[in-house]
């Protein structure tokens, strides 16, 4: 299965009157990359989203936004200490009746002391309801990413393996120009040699160990076979359920290493033109696999 590290992912639950949203957006990067932004109250959590994050995704840098509202009729988030206000009111009266001052108390005398409202933010049992519906916000949102990145690792899978063919096919094509190339290279150069030596006393041994040093330098057949095998493993790593990223790009690089011998030792203008195509069809692969969780 090939997945994609780009995608965007949302979500959204609402419960006693409470409603969190969760946009989640991926891009390439080499590793698990995650960066949060939460509600003042619920910074907390950070290592919490970051924990159901790993458990899904294994590569891409991850931007992760929670929103965290109350409806209208939920009324605001302060209440009143009653036990306070009473207090402050009876040091008021008393003070007012000491001082002798016949104006009555008001309401702005009273909230000038900021601890008559409590905060219930500061509710640890409200924070946790909210947190309750963050979460499953962030798993509808997970799983809303998880959805658009897998339809386009379909994409990138469909595209890789055609582009694999393609050299397959090319790597056929040179097979079939080098086959016997070694053979009729050693006889041409043989006969080559004998006929510029022919006055001289020479080695016939050593001649013939020499060419065939020079002939086995020329011979790509190992190339091919380990090429053919890179091919094969690549197709089974993208088949595979398991993230192909990491194994595909190293693939790619031996695909590469190979590609790049047989065209130093080919020594054939038509040979090197199948190579320049396959090499051009991986640098297509090479950007394409950055892209694969």
């Amino acid at each position: 299965m090939i997945i994609s590290m780009t995608g965007f992912g949302r979500g959204e639950a609402t419960e006693n009157g409470i409603t969190a949203t969760v946009e989640i957006k991926s891009l390439n990067s080499r590793y698990l990359d995650v960066s949060t932004r939460l509600p003042k109250r619920l910074q907390d959590k950070e290592l919490e989203v970051k924990e159901l994050v790993q458990k899904t995704i294994n590569r891409g840098k991850l931007n992760i936004t929670v929103y965290v509202s109350e409806a209208e009729s939920a009324g605001p988030s302060i209440s009143v200490d009653e036990a306070k206000v009473k207090g402050y009111t009876r040091i008021l009266e008393e003070l007012r009746t000491t001082a002798g001052i016949e104006d009555p108390i008001s309401i702005r005398d009273l909230i000038q002391f900021n601890d008559v409202f409590i905060n219930k933010e500061k509710d640890e049992q409200i924070i946790e309801k909210k947190w309750e519906v963050a979460l499953k916000a962030l798993g509808e949102a997970v799983s809303s990413l998880l959805k658009m990145r897998t339809q386009e690792g379909d994409q990138l899978k469909n595209d890789l393996v055609d582009r694999i063919k393609f050299i397959e096919s090319n790597l056929d094509i040179i097979t079939k120009e080098t086959n016997g190339r070694a053979e009729e290279t050693r006889d041409k150069l043989l006969e080559r040699i004998q006929n510029l030596i022919d006055e001289d006393k020479i080695d016939p041994e050593r001649l013939e160990l020499e060419v065939a040093v020079l002939v086995d330098k020329m011979d790509v057949t190992e190339e091919i076979v380990r090429l053919k095998s890179h091919l094969k493993f690549f197709i089974e790593a993208v088949e595979q359920p398991e993230p192909a990223g990491r194994r595909l790009n190293f693939l790619t690089q031996e695909i590469n290493r190979e590609l790049n011998t047989i065209g130093s030792k080919a020594n054939n203008s038509e040979t090197a033109q199948y190579v320049v195509k396959c090499k051009e069809a991986l640098e297509q692969i090479r950007e394409q696999v950055q892209n694969v969780e």
